[in-house]
């Protein structure tokens, strides 16, 4: 069981970019998916959740990148996906994926989840 973050990379400030994570050895259709963020010197912050399969509806984004971020899925491709637009210096961190099996659980909490990606680095200059 994997997750494999890739997509991150330097970007100025207002700039857009699109990072994703690839499910290997199980379908991710069956879990919760969601993306935390962990910027150097702070704690794991929640940036978006989405629903499993027949719930792929359902999102939930945290305060700081609610309007700005789009989280989806391609269960096709076992790839979920987070949009980031209009980035600002503040969201420079290391981007981590995570699946959640446990679908009446707090989604937006790191402990619900189950397994997580290595991580990719963003970086916003200002």
């Amino acid at each position: 069981v994997q997750l494999q973050a890739s997509g991150g990379g330097l970007v100025q400030a207002g700039a857009c970019l699109r990072i994703a994570c690839a499910g290997s050895g199980f379908p991710i259709s069956n879990y919760v998916m969601g993306w935390f963020r962990q910027a150097p010197g702070k704690e794991r912050e929640f940036v978006a959740t989405i629903g499993g399969s027949g719930y792929e509806f359902i999102t939930e984004y945290g305060h700081s990148v609610k309007g700005r971020f789009v989280i989806s899925r391609d269960n096709t491709k076992n790839t979920v996906y987070l949009q980031m637009n209009s980035l600002k210096s503040e969201d420079t961190a290391v981007y981590y994926c995570a699946a959640n099996s446990g679908s009446d659980s707090d989604w937006a909490d790191a402990i619900s989840y189950d397994y997580w990606g290595q991580g990719t680095l963003v970086t916003v200059s200002s």
